[in-house]
C-alpha cells in the first residue's frame, strides 16, 4: 500500500523510516517532509493545510492510507476532512484530539470518568490562580490550556515561581491563545513514564514503555522543553504496573470518548507519573511522542502499515503487535540558547547517515548547498539500538562524539534512571 505521513519533524523521520521498511508499504510520501526524509520517503511540496489540494493530491497518487504526525493539524481537524473524502487516516478526529489540544477538556473527562490524575484547579483571571496557589502552597504545576510546542507546562518549586508562570501566561500572553486559560495542578511525586498504544476506536493494544526527559540539563535540571532524549523499554514501568495503566487510564478513556461519540483512532500517548498510589496521568498527547517514537518504532517487530491500517479500519488485534527483545535509546541534539530561543544555519559537521546499530533522525535541519545546517531549537535525535540498555546508550553517545555544530548540547545522563 502507499502511505501518505503528514510532518517534517524527528517523529515524521522515524515514522517515514519505520512504514519504508515495512513490507506492506510499496510507497511513502512525506507532506512536506524534509531533506533528510528523501531517503525513505518522496517529499510533496504541499501545506497541509491547503486541503483541498491534499486530498487532490492523495487521490491523484491512490494514496491507502495517511498517517498525521503532529498536533497541530489533529487539533485542527485535518483527520476529518480525509476521512469525510473516503481516506482512511491513522489520527483522531478533531473532537477526540481535545485530549491533547485543551488540558481541561482532558481534565474534567478525567474527572467525569474517575481516570486517575493530579486534583487540579482551571482559571483566566491572575488573582484567582494565586489564591489557588497560596491555598495550595509549592512545589505546584502550572499548565497553559492549549497547544504550545511542549514549553507550556512550568514546575514551580516556590510559590513565587508559580506566580511568574500564571502572570506570563494569562498577563504576558507568552502563548497567545493556548495560555488564556491556565490549569494548576498540584505536584505528583514520583518517576515519569510514557506508555503509547495503537488504538482502532475501541481496542487499545499497548507500546513498549519508554520515559522522556524534558528538562535541559543533566540531573533533571533547567526549564522543560520538547524532550531531550529518551530510551526504551523503561523497567519504571513494570508489566504488573502496565497491565494496571492499561485497566485504570487507556481503556477507560479511550471507552469514554467511544461513549462520549468521539471514537479515538491512532496512538494514544498517556503521561504517566508512577506515584505510590499507582500510575496517573500526567498528560495526554493524540499523537505518536517526540523523541518517545524513535525509540519504540525501531524495536517493533510487525509491520506498522499493516497495524496502522488495521487502526483505521477498526480491525487492530493484539496479536498483530510484537516486540523485539532489545533496547534503544535516543539523545537530542540541540542548538544554542534552546528551549528559549534557537540559533538557526549553523553547519552540522560529522557523519549523519542510518546504520544498523545507530540511526541519526533529523528534528530540524535543512539542505543548503549540499551541507545540512540547523534550522530549529532540536537538531538531531541520535539513536543507539543494543541488546541491552548500556549497549543502545553506548552506542547513541559514541556516534555523538563524531558529530558536531556550534553550540551544540545535549545532556550526558539519558538512561541513568533506569540503573538506579
Amino acid at each position: 500500500m502507499k502511505v501518505c505521513v503528514i510532518g517534517s519533524g524527528g517523529r515524521e523521520h522515524a515514522l517515514a523510516w519505520r512504514l519504508s521498511i515495512s513490507p506492506s508499504v510499496t510507497k511513502v510520501y512525506a507532506v512536506p517532509g524534509s531533506a533528510a526524509m528523501s531517503g525513505c520517503a518522496e517529499l510533496v511540496g504541499i501545506d497541509w493545510k491547503q486541503t483541498e489540494h491534499l486530498i487532490q493530491f492523495l487521490k491523484d497518487n491512490q494514496v491507502d492510507l495517511v498517517v498525521i504526525g503532529p498536533e497541530a493539524p489533529l487539533v485542527a481537524g485535518l483527520s476529518d476532512s480525509l476521512c469525510s473524502a473516503g481516506i482512511p487516516v491513522f489520527g483522531p478526529s478533531k473532537a477526540a484530539a481535545q485530549l491533547e489540544g485543551s488540558k481541561v477538556f482532558a481534565k474534567e473527562l478525567m474527572k467525569r470518568y474517575d481516570i486517575p490524575t493530579a486534583a487540579y484547579g482551571v482559571f483566566s483571571d491572575v488573582e484567582s490562580a494565586k489564591s489557588f496557589i497560596d491555598d495550595t502552597g509549592a512545589p505546584i504545576v502550572v499548565k497553559a490550556d492549549g497547544l504550545a510546542a511542549g514549553k507550556g507546562v512550568v514546575v514551580a518549586m516556590t510559590v513565587d515561581e508559580a506566580y511568574a508562570a500564571v502572570e506570563d501566561m494569562l498577563s504576558g500572553n507568552r502563548f497567545g491563545e493556548a495560555g488564556h486559560t491556565v490549569v494548576i495542578e498540584e505536584f505528583m511525586v514520583g518517576e515519569e513514564a510514557s506508555l503509547l498504544a495503537f488504538v482502532d476506536g475501541e481496542t487499545v493494544v499497548p507500546m513498549i514503555a519508554s520515559q522522556d526527559h524534558k528538562r535541559i540539563f543533566d540531573g533533571d535540571k533547567g526549564p522543560n522543553t520538547g524532550g531531550m532524549g529518551t530510551y526504551a523499554p523503561a523497567p519504571v514501568l513494570t508489566d504488573e504496573l502496565r497491565d494496571e495503566a492499561m485497566r485504570t487510564i487507556l481503556n477507560p478513556v479511550v471507552k469514554a470518548l467511544a461513549d462520549e461519540g468521539m471514537p479515538y483512532v491512532g496512538c494514544l500517548y498517556a503521561g504517566l507519573m508512577i506515584t505510590d498510589e499507582g500510575p496517573k496521568v500526567v498528560e495526554f498527547n493524540a499523537r505518536f511522542g517526540d523523541p518517545e517514537t524513535q525509540v519504540v518504532l525501531p524495536l517493533l517487530d510487525s509491520d506498522l502499515g499493516e497495524i496502522m491500517m488495521s487502526c483505521a479500519k477498526g480491525t487492530l488485534k493484539a496479536e498483530e503487535v510484537r516486540w523485539k527483545q532489545s533496547s534503544a535509546a535516543c539523545v537530542i541534539l540541540a542548538s544554542k540558547g534552546y528551549p528559549e530561543t534557537s540559533s538557526k544555519g549553523d553547519v552540522i559537521k560529522g557523519d549523519i547517515e542510518p546504520y544498523d546499530t545507530t540511526i541519526v533522525f533529523h528534528s530540524g535541519t535543512k539542505l543548503v548547498d549540499h551541507q545540512y545546517v540547523t534550522d530549529g531549537g532540536r537538531v538531531l535525535g541520535v539513536v543507539g539500538l543494543g541488546k541491552d540498555l548500556q549497549t543502545a546508550l553506548d552506542r547513541a553517545y559514541g556516534r555523538i562524539e563524531h558529530i558536531s555544530f556550534d553550540g551544540m548540547q545535549y545532556r550526558k545522563d539519558i538512561g541513568a534512571k533506569a540503573f538506579k
